[in-house]
């Protein structure tokens, strides 16, 4: 067993795994530990606790110190520094007139670093801003894109129920959400009432999905045919996923009557439960998570994996592009037309 301690850099972050050492260590304490980003300053999430040797990857960093009170003073100057980096880099991005949204700065823990959060609607040639930016600060300048999700979880904000986002206050993934969610928790889908405050559709449909794919499989759909206990058939108009209430309309003799029935009092065939994927269950979750134990905060790890995915995807192409215009006579295109046009050419003749 290896003990391990989780610690969070941001609020509502990712959580990284490190070596606590001999150091006693609770949730909420702060903690000086070293990642690829160089020295940083993170709240411990949880207690020490023991996990099996296979799912860790050594060696895993160590904390280095639990952080004192200078640590802490140290820490509030640094927030006090970014504000003055923010209305700098404004400044520079205004007059070398670029199109980027700055989002928000950071200072590393050992002040070798400032980091500068942006977005923009497509790539931007930023390598003059950084070095007018490296003349001012004296230190490594990095400039990073964000998407609006990530802008969203970075500045925060109060949604439309009136509590605030819950990227910003606890959600540390963004899971996946499609629309298809909406429609199986009969919820409007008017754009402006299922998109959050980032434009994109709400994190929180994901949270009742997996009940409401359970009450839909026991339940009719909207259009089927149901039998009632008296042997009457009809077709279901509404249903009430909460409730397991369903509205039924029969027609007899040229006359439509609407009736609500429990769903346990009809006769139907239960639609099957959608099957969760491989990609969607956590098999290794604390795997997946120790494997990112500091080795690499800035998201390098993520972008090679990236750049992998399209470089075996080039490969495929380039390997497969002799064989996928083939037909199962083997022929490739080029046979195909050269045959069709002797074709056209005897019926000519």
């Amino acid at each position: 067993m290896v003990k391990i301690i989780g610690i969070r850099f941001r609020n509502a972050g990712k959580v990284y795994y490190f070596d606590p050492k001999e150091y006693e260590i609770h949730a909420g304490n702060h903690v000086i530990v070293e990642t690829a980003r160089g020295v940083e300053y993170g709240t411990a999430i949880g207690g020490v606790r023991e996990v099996e040797d296979d799912k860790v990857v050594s060696p895993l960093k160590e904390v280095i110190r639990v952080a004192t009170a200078e640590d802490d003073a140290h820490v509030a100057y640094i927030r006090e520094k970014e504000k003055d980096a923010l209305r700098i880099c404004r400044e520079k991005i205004q007059k070398h007139g670029l199109e980027m949204k700055l989002i928000d700065a950071e200072y590393t823990f050992d002040n070798n670093k400032v980091l500068f959060y942006f977005t923009a609607d497509g790539r931007i040639d930023f390598r003059e801003l950084v070095k007018d930016l490296a003349s001012v600060f004296r230190m490594r300048i990095e400039l990073r894109q964000v998407g609006v999700r990530d802008e969203t979880k970075l500045l925060g904000g109060i949604g439309i129920c009136g509590r605030v986002l819950c990227c910003h206050s606890y959600l540390s993934d963004f899971a996946p959400v499609s629309i298809r969610m909406a429609k199986d928790q009969n919820l409007s889908l008017n754009p402006t009432k299922i998109s959050g405050v980032c434009g994109r559709l709400m994190c929180c449909l994901k949270n009742e999905e997996e009940t409401y794919e359970y009450l839909n499989s026991r339940l009719p759909a909207q259009g089927d045919t149901v039998t009632t206990a008296d042997g009457r058939t009809g077709t279901v108009q509404y249903v009430n996923v909460l409730r397991e209430r369903v509205k039924v309309i029969f027609e007899e003799n040229e006359e439509k009557e609407l009736e609500e029935f429990d769903a346990k009092d009809l006769t139907f065939r239960p639609r099957k439960k959608k099957e969760r994927t491989g990609k969607n269950k956590d098999k290794e979750p604390m795997r997946s998570r120790v494997n990112r134990s500091g080795e690499n905060r800035d998201g390098k790890d993520r972008d090679n994996r990236r750049d992998g995915k399209e470089r075996d995807g080039n490969e495929r192409e380039s390997k497969d592009h002799g064989s996928k215009d083939r037909d199962r006579y083997g022929r490739d295109a080029s046979d195909r037309r050269n045959e069709k046009a002797k074709g056209s050419a005897n019926v000519k003749h």
